[in-house]
């Protein structure tokens, strides 16, 4: 598959990795992600050493390079440079983006964790390549922030002109409503990562995001006045 260049807005798909299930390892992670459909991946894990986290980044990159799939290193802004990833993901207590796009220049790509419109706003006026909006429900991952709600994807679909990703907490049964509330996208860390078969898990999200994509536009022109 021809490999996308950082260009974000096709995403529909972000999978983020946790611990690996016993007898699985990352790259049998990302690849069955990448296979099942995940237009991006990012690599998310605080244990590891700077050598083991660079080595583990660059053999990911390479799954990724050969599925034209996005890879994205979470926080560490000098181990993607290192390692040459697509791009790497900061939250509100790393580095400033503007920093970090200083450091990784216009070639690579900068995603922010936002959790609210202002922090939105900003991350955007910092050179933010996409945002995350969440955590939409409350979730593990994420014990220190309350669940925004869908109401702030439909702030994000109004003011934000940079791709977002609706996160946090989200499942097959919820995802639709992600959807509906405006988002494009939408990133799952425990519903595929954690799952059994994580290439199925993965294809399930992909099919029913795409098919809630649809649905949403099909009712918005049913809406519009006959020109």
């Amino acid at each position: 598959m021809q490999k996308r260049l950082f260009d974000f807005s096709d995403v529909h798909l972000y999978v983020i990795t946790s611990s690996p299930r016993a007898g699985q390892s990352y790259a049998a992670m990302v690849e069955a992600a990448c296979a099942g459909g995940a237009d991006a991946v990012q690599l998310r894990d605080k244990t590891l050493s700077s050598r083991e986290l660079f080595r583990l980044a660059k053999d990911l990159q390479a799954i990724c390079d050969r599925t034209g799939t996005f890879f994205i290193l979470n926080d560490r802004v000098d181990v993607a440079l290192a390692a040459d990833v697509d791009g790497v993901h900061v939250g509100q207590e790393d580095l400033p983006v503007r920093m970090v796009r200083g450091m990784m220049g216009h070639k690579k790509l900068i995603g922010c964790s936002t959790h609210s419109t202002a922090q939105a706003l900003a991350a955007v006026g910092d050179g933010a390549d996409y945002i995350s909006c969440g955590p939409l429900f409350a979730t593990p991952t994420k014990p220190d922030y309350s669940a925004v709600g869908l109401e702030l994807v439909k702030e994000y679909r109004q003011l934000v002109r940079i791709p977002f990703v609706a996160i946090g907490g989200l499942n097959l049964s919820n995802v639709t409503q992600a959807i509906s509330a405006g988002a494009d996208r939408v990133a799952v860390v425990r519903a595929i990562a954690g799952a059994p078969d994580v290439k199925r898990a993965a294809k399930d999200f992909k099919d029913l995001i795409l098919k809630t994509k649809k649905e949403r536009q099909e009712t918005m022109a049913s809406r519009r006045p006959n020109s």
